[in-house]
């Protein structure tokens, strides 16, 4: 997530070549259709920004988790995350996400079984991955990191158009570009991000909130325990009918080498959903209406020395995962057959669990496939993993 420099000038002719992509990649929507009434349905959308896919099915990595240049007290991080099974391990890492998602949804991703889940933009980095992921298609365009007002329309700007869905979308990241992403001027979206104060918010907060916040403003991305407070808060109180929760701290402690953090922070992101997801069966408004989507935006280098990175140069930037759990999701838990999926599928994939009609492209129109039949996807509980 943090600023990535200009590629070097041996690497710049690759861009020329991307801006070839131009009249397939570009999605600007000047007049969205309107959609028909949305049933009576929540979705709460959660990304763990860089998170790789081989963590959420394999567990801790061996190299990366024996290595103390990037894990310090290997001794501790051993004890909780260390198995020498793969399905141990990762239960150990997101115990909540495996006994639900694994259990009552569907998790994409593991390729392993070539079940392939890839971002399709060029660069492999958060703004654009977002962006991809938001609006539904990927845009050569925006190519960095950097302060700049999307000038893509995203499925959370085409739902708060809707008279049945204004103001029934929310945003919570602890990422400050957010507000860029999702162009809070033009969507009039409510977003929440960084170090900022908003009124929606103010009367939910304790001052304790904003004293912590503040120790940490210098840093474009919030803490992600306060990102989670803010929106459990929004939550409870305003009752939104769709909830974007976008977490950061994965990412920043990657680009800092440590891998212990790293791994602590995805456990503890584990437990928050876990709360947010026990808080929905307890509500009426909630209770077997809502639907979970838990993704990412970017992929990470596979091996050792190229874990902390991500860009379009290094394996392994592009390689995602995504998972689901809602009131008609086939309780399949994880996909076994092979597949090839793309980030772009997020956006049809919300509109379609929200009831509405998102206009795109044909080619970027297709959901992920979580509504296919119980034979095609029986073959997934015959295989196992291997360690």
């Amino acid at each position: 997530m943090k600023f990535c420099k200009t590629f070097p000038m041996k690497y710049r002719f690759i861009s020329v070549l991307v801006l070839a992509w131009v009249p397939v990649f570009s999605h600007k929507i000047q007049n969205p259709i309107t959609a028909a009434a949305p049933p009576d349905t929540r979705v709460i959308l959660i990304t763990l920004d860089g998170f790789r896919w081989q963590e959420v099915f394999l567990g801790a990595d061996s190299s990366l988790l024996h290595d103390p240049d990037y894990t310090p007290d290997t001794a501790t991080l051993k004890m909780l995350y260390w198995h020498p099974e793969a399905e141990s391990r990762r239960k150990m890492l997101m115990p909540f996400f495996w006994s639900v998602f694994g259990k009552r949804g569907q998790i994409f991703g593991n390729r392993l079984y070539g079940n392939n889940m890839n971002v399709s933009n060029f660069y492999s980095l958060s703004y654009p991955g977002y962006n991809e992921m938001l609006t539904g298609m990927a845009d050569p365009f925006i190519s960095s990191n950097r302060k700049i007002k999307n000038p893509n329309f995203s499925v959370l700007e085409f739902m708060n158009q809707l008279p049945e869905l204004k103001s029934q979308v929310a945003v919570f990241a602890s990422w400050n570009i957010f507000p860029y992403i999702l162009h809070r001027e033009r969507s009039r979206l409510m977003i929440y991000s960084g170090s900022e104060t908003l009124p929606e918010c103010d009367k939910l907060l304790s001052p304790t909130f904003y004293e912590i916040q503040s120790e940490n403003s210098k840093n474009p991305t919030r803490y992600d325990v306060l990102t989670f407070l803010a929106a459990k808060e929004y939550l409870k109180n305003k009752k939104p009918k769709f909830l974007y929760i976008a977490f950061g701290e994965t990412d920043e402690f990657a680009h800092d080498k440590r891998y212990d953090l790293y791994l602590q922070q995805a456990n503890a992101i584990d437990r928050m959903i876990a709360e947010l997801w026990n808080w929905t069966q307890t509500c009426s408004e909630y209770r077997n209406k809502t639907y979970f989507l838990i993704t990412t935006d970017h992929g990470r280098g596979r091996k050792k020395h190229k874990w902390p990175y991500h860009n379009a140069l290094t394996p392994g930037s592009s390689e995602i995962w995504a998972a689901i759990s809602g009131p008609d999701i086939l309780p399949v838990g994880e996909i076994k057959i092979p597949q090839q999926n793309y980030l772009y599928q997020i956006a049809p994939t919300l509109a379609q669990l929200m009831g509405i009609s998102f206009p795109a492209k044909d080619i970027y129109s297709k959901a992920l496939p979580v509504k296919q039949t119980n034979e095609l996807l029986a073959a997934t509980s015959e295989k196992n993993i291997s360690p």
